[in-house]
């Protein structure tokens, strides 16, 4: 089982959602939706749907994205100008697509098994890279998706797909 693009693109929000100062399980959340979100898109699920992709952006001036990078409304989250709906369950904040909440549950299932062994190694590097980032940039959607994630997406799925063989050879030695 190799690491793709679906799981470099969560991986990746998750650290710049925990980075910009949400806790960890809602950071992995976060990336979980916005790799569901990313998939949808270019198989062309929301096509003819305008509403879903102006809902997703936040249109603020630089300055209100300083004053309130992270806002949340009723049913509405936004990180910086990227927007996604939330529920609450038992108490904690969820990202939802399709009525779907995306727990850290579903983020260990379908991400982290994916890096075991040696998921908490893909996540530190994860965050270090992001963290080379200016807030302006994380806080921004097109500058994240064309700046952090697009230039390494091939890259580190290459990469921690290999780093993830090799310490599963290691295991069964």
């Amino acid at each position: 089982m190799s690491v793709g693009r679906f799981q470099v693109m969560a991986v990746l929000q998750a650290a710049r959602a925990y980075i910009l100062g949400l806790p960890l399980d809602l950071a992995k959340s976060w990336g979980l939706n916005r790799a569901i979100f990313y998939a949808a898109a270019k198989k062309g699920y929301f096509r003819g749907r305008k509403a879903v992709t102006r809902i997703s952006r936040r249109r603020v001036s630089r300055e209100e994205l300083k004053r309130e990078p992270i806002k949340k409304e009723e049913n509405m989250f936004f990180l910086g100008d990227e927007g996604a709906y939330v529920t609450e369950i038992g108490g904690k904040t969820y990202f939802i697509i399709g009525n779907k909440p995306q727990t850290e549950e579903d983020f260990r299932r379908q991400i982290e098994s994916r890096f075991s062994p040696i998921f908490d190694e893909i996540w530190k590097e994860a965050v270090e890279y992001v963290s080379q980032f200016s807030k302006e940039v994380l806080l921004s959607q097109r500058q994240f998706y064309e700046k952090v994630y697009k230039p390494v997406r091939d890259l580190l799925a290459r990469k921690w797909s290999e780093k993830v063989r090799e310490a599963r050879e290691h295991m069964v030695k």
